[in-house]
Formats: C-alpha cells, sequence, structure tokens
C-alpha cells in the first residue's frame, strides 16, 4: 500500500533507528478470544500477511478446542491467559475489575491456576505464561500469588512497575474506549508511537481488540505494519521471547 502523510513521522523515526542501529522493538498483544470468528480470521491474516507475531490474550472459562485447532494453524500467534471468565467483580461506581481485592485473594488465584492449566493444555507449543487481567487492573495481593502458580509475565496496560515476575505492558491502544469506541485518529497513534520510541527504553506494547474493530481499526493496523515490519529500523517480537 502507498503510505499516506501521516505515517510519514512513523517512517522518519523507523529511518532514524536503522541509522543509529538500534532497531525499534514492538509487540503485539490482542484481547478478548474465545473461539473461531471471521474477526480473528482477519487479525491472524494481517498479522501473517506482515510476519508480524501476536499474542492472543484468551478468555479460558468459555473457551476450547475450536480456538486450539484455529490456532494452530497460525504460526505467528501465541497465546496467554486473560483472567478467568472476564467478569466483573467490582462494586457499583468502581473501575472494572476482575482481579481486584473485592474477593479473597485465594479465590481469585484459584481461578487463575485453572485458566493456566486449561490453556497450557490447549495450546502446548504456543502458550506463554503470562497473565493479561481484564481491563488491564489486578490488586498487588494477587500479583504476590502469580509465581508459585506458574506465571513467568504480567502484562498490563501503561508504565511498567515492578513486580516479583516480569513485567511487559503494553502501551499504544488503538481503540478509542471513552469516545466512539472505532479506532482513534492514525495521527495520534503514530504520534504516541514516535514518542515513546524515542522515550521508552523497552520493547513498546502496541494494544488491540479484534472483536470490535472497525474498517478504520484494521486499516490503522495495515498501516502500521506496512510502516514498521520488515524494516531495518523495527523489529515485531515475539512475547515468549521477551519474557524468557
Amino acid at each position: 500500500m502507498t503510505l499516506p502523510a501521516s505515517a510519514k513521522p512513523l517512517v522518519d523515526e523507523i529511518a532514524r533507528r536503522a541509522a543509529t542501529g538500534k532497531p525499534l522493538r514492538l509487540w503485539l498483544r490482542d484481547d478478548d478470544a474465545v473461539e473461531p470468528t471471521a474477526a480473528l480470521d482477519a487479525l491472524l491474516a494481517l498479522t501473517e500477511r506482515h510476519a508480524v507475531p501476536v499474542l492472543i490474550a484468551v478468555i479460558p472459562a468459555f473457551t476450547g478446542a475450536a480456538l486450539a485447532a484455529r490456532l494452530a494453524e497460525a504460526p505467528q500467534a501465541q497465546v496467554a491467559v486473560h483472567g478467568w471468565a472476564h467478569e466483573n467483580h467490582a462494586g457499583p461506581g468502581e473501575k472494572s475489575q476482575e482481579l481486584g481485592a473485592h474477593r479473597p485473594a485465594e479465590t481469585v488465584l484459584a481461578e487463575l491456576d485453572q485458566g493456566f492449566k486449561h490453556l497450557s493444555t490447549l495450546h502446548a507449543g504456543r502458550f506463554v505464561p503470562m497473565l493479561v487481567p481484564p481491563w488491564n487492573r489486578i490488586a498487588p495481593v494477587v500479583i504476590g500469588g502469580l509465581p508459585p502458580l506458574g506465571f513467568k509475565a504480567l502484562s498490563v496496560f501503561g508504565p511498567e512497575k515492578p513486580a516479583p515476575l516480569a513485567v511487559l505492558n503494553t502501551h499504544v491502544d488503538i481503540i478509542d474506549w471513552r469516545g466512539t469506541r472505532g479506532a482513534r485518529p492514525a495521527e495520534a497513534v503514530i504520534a504516541d508511537l514516535v514518542r515513546l520510541s524515542q522515550a521508552h527504553d523497552g520493547p513498546i506494547g502496541l494494544l488491540t481488540h479484534h472483536l470490535v474493530h472497525d474498517a478504520a481499526a484494521w486499516a490503522l493496523m495495515a498501516l502500521i505494519f506496512e510502516a514498521t515490519a520488515g524494516t531495518a529500523g523495527c523489529v515485531w517480537a515475539r512475547a515468549g521471547d521477551l519474557v524468557g
């Protein structure tokens, strides 16, 4: 595709990175998968076309063999644990949380243990022992209980904070959740990527939600991939390689 003018800041930043010999490291996380859908097919086709690895955060309580069979045909896809049932247990007026302090930590951790075992069995070979909390929120007491369950990494949204396991966050969301609930303007997303490229030391995570994408969201993903994938100034990393 011919890149529009809105992509120029990102193209220029990738060129700068190439000249320094220090490529930008990006990674892709997509949330809320449960079963094969047309939207999932679109995500997998797009990432495969550009050879971009994708970590798919799967909701354990509602998934099974059908999704496992579909992802077995997707060489770019890996799987992480997306909570248990993506169920809100917060009270009225509170921000949505499944993994908050609203229930005993033992109850929450027992669900996560079940989810870990379920997905690691279904998706053996592509499973990453990472927890992706629904709504990107989790209580500190729950974080402390993750390593004994086998979790090696945690991924939320925003700046990384110290934790008893590796933290691999996402930093740029393509969806305008508080407004149109469609794609954010391409200029805004690209500005975020360029700013973080110049200020953030670690890998930069791009966050997507295939089930809610409008045409503009798919176009925005394609634009970003066209500007970055296969270039000397950018590397799209597999989440499993980033967390070990």
